[in-house]
């Protein structure tokens, strides 16, 4: 099973979504997990990880303990350059490098080796990277289901993340 994750903030609390599906063009969801804590640590530039991954990881395992994950999607960067690891990269090594990560954001990161993927009509391009070949994730990326920018399913976790379901 594939999985996307996400991460929203509201007063002191931090909801955690993750939807899993089989296939890079499914339109539904398999399954959906959320989960509400407390925000575990303050923003910090460059350290995004610090507050997200506490936040992603009892997601991540209420999945592995229903069966397989063989990837995993990030609102995020896996690397944001050169000896610069982000969200993606931190969470590969907590997974002891055993599922692959694919990081999609929204805005630019002027080094992070990123692929630029249009989707639909949109003129602004999503930023895909990952822990294997950017190339294979940024066209998988571009494959998913939905017409716009923001593939359906990954429009599904941040719903879910922010309390929309």
């Amino acid at each position: 099973m594939i999985v996307a994750v996400d991460v929203q903030y509201e007063e002191g609390l931090a909801r955690a979504a993750g939807v899993g599906f089989d296939a890079w063009t499914d339109v539904k969801e398999r399954a959906s997990k959320v989960l509400t804590r407390e925000v575990p640590a303050d923003y910090q530039p460059g350290h995004f990880f610090e507050r997200e991954l506490p936040c992603i990881l009892p997601v991540l395992r209420a999945f592995l303990d229903e069966g397989p994950v063989s990837l995993v999607l990030v609102d995020g960067y896996v690397d944001l350059g050169p000896e610069r690891p982000g969200l993606g990269r931190v969470l590969f090594d907590t997974l002891e490098r055993r599922i692959p990560i694919v990081g999609v954001a929204k805005t630019s990161f002027h080094d992070a080796p990123a692929r630029s993927v249009l989707r639909g009509a949109s003129k602004s391009p999503l930023f895909v990277t990952a822990t294997f070949e950017v190339d294979e994730a940024a066209r998988r990326v571009q494959e998913m289901a939905g017409q716009f920018r923001i593939p359906t399913l990954l429009k599904r976790v941040d719903r879910l993340a922010r309390g929309d379901a």
